[in-house]
């Protein structure tokens, strides 16, 4: 965050300098209070007792993913490894973390736990290059947030990773789902379709990861998930076009749902997250609504 320059224009200009917070546990408080709107992560448990250990806090995403969170409280604490040991725990222990979730979310939401892409967010103020080089060899879905507190009333994220892994499923996971429900995987759906839809996709899937750095894939069961810290756009394949859901305000892009290009879908169900869908049935369709997703990235 060294290129990062936050400055006051409230009366005479200055510039503010980032501090980290004194006491870990006010950020591990404050985050745990707004972990939706930080990272669009429902909160369940903070300080979850397991074997050998505590996970700092626990939580399920927009996707129904498990998430782990940990704090590094000190230069020489290895919370990746950590953090890597809490997350063998839990896909060890899938039971409790339902039971935890029926407890706190209901049994609506404890039967969406997708297992697909678990995932552990390490937090602190500052990583080291081996952390980072050390992530990218383990393969696994683990995020690396740094921040930064400036004064009493700001507080900056930034994730320097992307982590892209491939979604966890188990042989006995598969034959239980494919039993439960007709419908198919999201890898299924893309192998049955069209060449030309296969193409689009990929053409799609290339776009959104050329945004940024800070753009990650996440493939489960159903659809794939492209993501910053939230999600961005999710993307479902069917056989006739591909649709894509992204988060914005639809409020400001009624002359696109006018015009058919979008359609509101806040009441309507569907996989993954985002109040906007985009039907594609042609690469030229694609090139049209480039923006849109362009947006989806910037104001996300």
């Amino acid at each position: 965050m060294g290129d990062i320059n936050l400055f006051s224009i409230n009366g005479e200009v200055s510039q503010l300098s980032p501090s980290s917070f004194q006491l870990e546990r006010k950020l591990q408080i404050l985050i745990e209070k707004n972990m939706s709107t930080f990272f669009g992560v429902t909160f369940l448990q903070s300080e979850f007792s397991i074997t050998n250990g505590r996970i700092d806090s626990l939580g399920i995403d927009e996707n129904y993913c498990p998430v782990i969170f940990e704090y590094k409280r000190s230069q020489n604490e290895n919370v990746i490894n950590q953090g890597l040991f809490y997350l063998d725990w839990l896909m060890d222990h899938k039971a409790e973390f339902k039971l935890l979730t029926i407890e706190k979310l209901g049994m609506e939401i404890a039967n969406k736990i997708d297992w697909s892409i678990p995932c552990v967010i390490c937090i602190a103020n500052d990583f080291t290059k081996f952390d980072e080089h050390a992530v990218n060899q383990m393969q696994k879905n683990i995020k690396l947030i740094k921040y930064k507190k400036f004064g009493n009333d700001l507080i900056l994220f930034e994730q320097i990773n992307s982590p892209s892994v491939k979604p966890v499923v188990e042989s006995n996971e598969a034959e239980i789902a494919i039993k439960k429900t007709v419908d198919k995987t999201f890898t299924e759906q893309l192998e049955g379709t069209s060449n030309e839809l296969r193409e689009i996709y990929y053409s799609i899937r290339d776009y959104i990861l050329s945004l940024g750095d800070d753009v990650s894939e996440n493939q489960l069961k159903l659809y794939t998930a492209f993501k910053k810290i939230r999600n961005i756009v999710c993307v479902e394949v069917r056989q006739k076009n591909i649709l894509l859901y992204l988060r914005l305000n639809l409020d400001n892009y009624l002359e696109e749902q006018k015009a058919g290009i979008i359609r509101d879908v806040r009441n309507i169900g569907h996989w993954g997250t985002g109040d906007l869908e985009i039907t594609l049935k042609s690469a030229d369709e694609f090139e049209q609504i480039k923006y849109l997703i362009d947006q989806s990235y910037n104001e996300n």
